[in-house]
């Protein structure tokens, strides 16, 4: 039988990441308490340190943001190369056109 991953909301990982960020408790001491390994505590950590208020979103994971951002911009690139040659042919349509 397999276990099912536990999965933490947004405001428990800020908490968590703030407490390893202040120094206040050993993060091996303060991932015995919840059950969240000392690695997964560290990486928080440095996620919050990185993004600030925009770390974890969804579901947590920083990934799946920046995919969507990469995807997001590729299909804007494609539009405005679009505009570009659609504007280039305008161009040289005037130019013909008062020759």
């Amino acid at each position: 039988m397999t276990q099912r991953r536990k999965r933490y909301d947004k405001q428990f990982k800020i908490a968590a990441a703030k407490t390893v960020l202040s120094g206040e408790i050993r993060v091996a001491d303060l991932a015995k308490e919840p059950g969240v390994k000392d690695s997964t505590l560290r990486r928080w950590a440095q996620e919050y340190e990185e993004m600030g208020e925009a770390a974890f979103p969804g579901n947590g994971s920083p990934r799946v943001n920046k995919d969507y951002e990469i995807v997001k911009l590729g299909k804007k690139v494609e539009e405005l190369e679009r505009e570009n040659e659609l504007l280039k042919e305008f161009r040289a349509f005037l130019s013909q056109d008062h020759a």
